[in-house]
C-alpha cells in the first residue's frame, strides 16, 4: 500500500496496514545506518525542523540524524531562544517556520493535541514527537520494530508494560500499536498510576507487577515521570523500587527469553536495576538505534519518498 497521510499524529488512528508499512520501510533504513557512509540523497532539497517545547535527547537527536542520513536539511529550534519567550503564540511561531521553507515540522509539546492543532492549520507536514499524556507515535513504532526484529512475529506475544501508565504517552502509543498487531497487552503499576477504565483500550490491568510478568515475552519498563505528577502518587522512590521495580527476581517470572525494553531516560535502581538494564536480555540500546531507522522511514513516507526507490 502507499502512504497517504500528510501527518503522523498518533497510532490510534493508523491501520494495521499503515503500521506494517512503516515497519517494512524501516528495514532498509537500518541497513543504510550500517554502511560506512550513512547517507543517501533520497530527501535532498527537503527541510525538517525540530521544535521541542520539552527536553529531549533521544527523540530530537534521532529525528535530526534521520533527516541528515536521508539527505534532508535539518534544523533544531530551542524554545528558550525563540519568540515564544516573547509572548508569540504557538501557531504564529510555527507558521513563521513554515513560510521559511519547512516541509516537515517535528514537534514535542506539553499540551495534548498541540500537534493536531497545528496539522489542521499548516500546509507543512507535522510529526508528533510526544504531546502531553496523549501519544508518542514514533516511540511506539520503534518499540514495535524492535519486538518484531527480536521475536519475528508480534501476534500472540504477551507484552507487559510496567510503571507510570497514567502519565505515559509511550504506553498509549504502545498499547494502540501492539493490540492492532495481535499482541496480548498487560499493564501494571500502583493504583494511583493506572488510568481509570484503562482496560477499555483492550489491555489487562494489574496492581501487582508479578501477575503481569507471569510468562511475559516482552517487558517494557516505563520511566517514573516525576515532572508530570502531583505529590502523593506513591510514598517514596524506595517503596516504588521495592514493589514495582524490575529486578532479577521479578524477571525470572517472565519467559526465559523475555525481551526487556525501556524508552529512556532510565531512573536506574528505581524502575529497573542496572543488572537488568545492562543484561543480555536488554534491548534498550537497540531501541535507540531502531529509533533512527523508524524515523527515517516516517520522513521517507511523509515526504513522498515512497513514490520511488531508495537511492544507492
Amino acid at each position: 500500500m502507499a502512504w497517504e497521510r500528510k501527518d503522523l499524529l498518533g497510532l490510534e488512528e493508523l491501520s494495521r496496514e499503515e503500521i506494517e508499512l512503516v515497519l517494512e520501510t524501516a528495514v532498509p533504513m537500518k541497513d543504510i545506518m550500517q554502511r560506512e557512509i550513512k547517507k543517501v540523497p533520497t530527501l535532498r532539497g527537503k527541510t525538517v525542523v525540530n521544535f521541542f517545547f520539552e527536553p529531549s535527547t533521544r527523540t530530537r537527536t534521532s529525528f535530526e540524524l534521520a533527516g541528515k542520513f536521508m539527505g534532508a536539511d535539518t534544523s533544531n529550534i530551542s524554545v528558550s531562544t525563540s519568540s515564544v519567550k516573547k509572548g508569540e503564540s504557538l501557531l504564529d511561531t510555527i507558521r513563521t517556520v513554515e513560510v521559511m521553507g519547512a516541509d516537515v515540522i517535528v514537534i514535542r509539546h506539553g499540551a495534548s493535541g498541540a500537534p493536531r492543532f497545528l496539522a489542521e492549520r499548516l500546509q507543512a507536514s507535522v510529526i508528533n514527537a510526544g504531546d502531553g499524556h496523549h501519544e508518542h507515535p514514533t516511540q511506539g513504532l520503534l518499540d514495535l520494530f524492535t519486538i518484531k526484529q527480536k521475536k519475528g512475529e508480534v501476534r500472540g506475544l504477551k507484552v507487559a508494560i510496567l510503571g507510570d501508565i497514567k502519565h505515559s504517552r509511550v504506553a498509549r502509543s504502545n498499547i494502540w500499536a501492539l493490540t492492532k498487531m495481535g499482541a496480548e497487552v498487560r499493564v501494571a503499576g500502583p493504583p494511583t498510576l493506572l488510568p481509570p477504565e484503562i482496560e477499555k483500550m483492550g489491555v489487562k490491568a494489574y496492581y501487582r507487577v508479578e501477575e503481569a510478568l507471569e510468562g511475559a515475552d516482552v517487558i517494557n519498563v516505563l520511566r517514573i515521570q516525576r515532572e508530570r505528577q502531583r505529590q502523593g502518587m506513591f510514598s517514596s522512590v524506595r517503596e516504588y523500587a521495592r514493589f514495582y521495580g524490575l529486578d532479577k527476581k521479578r524477571l525470572q517470572l517472565a519467559a526465559p527469553d523475555a525481551l526487556v525494553m525501556h524508552p529512556g531516560p532510565m531512573n536506574r535502581g528505581v524502575e529497573i536495576t542496572s543488572e537488568i538494564a545492562d543484561g543480555l536480555q536488554s534491548s534498550i540500546n537497540e531501541q535507540v538505534t531502531n529509533g533512527v531507522a523508524v524515523r527515517m522511514a516516517v520522513l521517507y513516507l511523509i515526504l513522498g519518498g515512497g513514490s520511488h526507490e531508495l537511492a544507492n
